[in-house]
């Protein structure tokens, strides 16, 4: 039989974003990064300087191999961007706040940042054994600890972090491990990375969304003051028309400038639940949970985009509908005008038969005379 063409892509695609697995104590480092199509080629001159690395026959957009010792690494190409993860097994703590204590990591961080791309997320990640051991370790890394997130995942999982921005640029996140299976560790943790991720994809949405919201203001006004003029006599027909049409043409600019990042968003939000559905956090006394620190702060950004968008929707179709009305109006009009102009072309009709039934009268009796 005849395989198709793209049957080894498609079924390699199911393969994809898998990490190896984790061997403990590690350091995990990872970027997202936005990548214009003016960046891709520099970006794969970068990868393909590399040592040891290899690439998948069925599915180019994937990228896995050895960096400089032990560490090793994963990348892949997505429509947005890329994905860039670091993986440095037996290594403490001091090596994720300080990657620079060793030269195989620190030779690491510095090849991926030479990626060309605008940074979305970075993360550094250290997992260590048992909770006891990981407690120990945790004053070292300089959590706000109002801002403190911490968590169990199945399987005696835990999980420390304040989703901040710290001076390396990166946020962090520390991981007790405790008896779990290492390759449910793994899957884990990739969840709970895809998870924070998606998050941070979809809030780039936000930024538009409150850009736009007060552009969608202005045409609401305009719009109402339309509709207020439409069924008065004062304007034109022709000014109401143009004005609908401008107004219609700035509502079909704002759908344009956000439409791209409004159903972006609501599709990572969508992945944002289901990653966290997936998790299942337990929630630990004392300490904000990963659902908590969602539903506050994720969550209404999500919700904001998504009334940016219905608003935007409504707003087109109520000045869809007062233009029909305009429309209407005006054909009705132009049909009244239209039948006073045939009555008035009947009476003159008949004025001039009758003119002339009067005029061939005369006629008759002057010739008779």
């Amino acid at each position: 039989m005849r395989e198709h063409e793209l049957r080894r892509q498609v079924v390699s695609e199911m393969h994809l974003r898998r990490w190896p697995l984790l061997q403990l104590p590690v350091a995990v480092f990872q970027w997202v990064l936005e990548v214009g199509p003016g960046e891709r080629e520099a970006e794969r001159s970068v990868l393909s300087a590399l040592c040891g690395s290899q690439s998948d026959e069925e599915n180019p957009r994937h990228l896995s191999g050895a960096l400089f010792g032990d560490v090793s690494f994963t990348w892949e190409r997505q429509s947005e961007g890329s994905t860039l993860t670091v993986f440095c097994p037996e290594r403490a703590i001091e090596v994720l706040l300080d990657p620079g204590l060793d030269s195989s990591v620190g030779e690491a961080i510095d090849w991926a940042e030479t990626l060309p791309g605008a940074i979305i997320r970075a993360t550094s990640i250290w997992v260590g054994g048992d909770e006891a051991e990981v407690e120990r370790a945790l004053p070292a890394v300089d959590f706000n600890r109002s801002e403190l997130v911490s968590c169990g995942l199945s399987g005696g999982v835990r999980i420390w972090s304040d989703f901040r921005i710290h001076p390396d640029g990166r946020g962090r996140l520390v991981v007790s491990a405790g008896e779990v299976d290492r390759s449910d560790l793994t899957r884990q943790l990739q969840q709970l990375q895809e998870l924070g991720n998606y998050r941070n994809k979809a809030l780039l949405g936000l930024p538009v969304a409150q850009e736009a919201w007060p552009r969608l203001d202005a045409a609401e006004r305009e719009l109402a003051a339309l509709a207020k003029a439409v069924t008065s006599s004062v304007a034109s027909d022709d000014d109401l028309l143009a004005q609908l049409s401008d107004l219609s043409l700035e509502l079909s600019t704002i759908a344009t400038s956000i439409g791209y990042r409004m159903n972006a968003t609501a599709a990572y939000s969508r992945l944002v639940e289901e990653r966290l559905a997936q998790l299942a956090p337990e929630p630990i006394r004392g300490f904000a949970s990963l659902v908590d620190f969602t539903e506050r702060r994720f969550l209404p950004a999500a919700r904001t985009c998504a009334a940016l968008t219905e608003r935007e929707r409504q707003l087109t179709r109520r000045a869809r509908q007062i233009s029909e009305l305009l429309r209407a109006r005006i054909e009705t009009r132009i049909e009244n005008q239209n039948a006073k102009l045939l009555r008035s072309m009947e009476r003159s009709t008949t004025m001039q038969v009758r003119l002339q039934q009067i005029v061939e009268g005369l006629s008759v009796v002057a010739v008779s005379y």
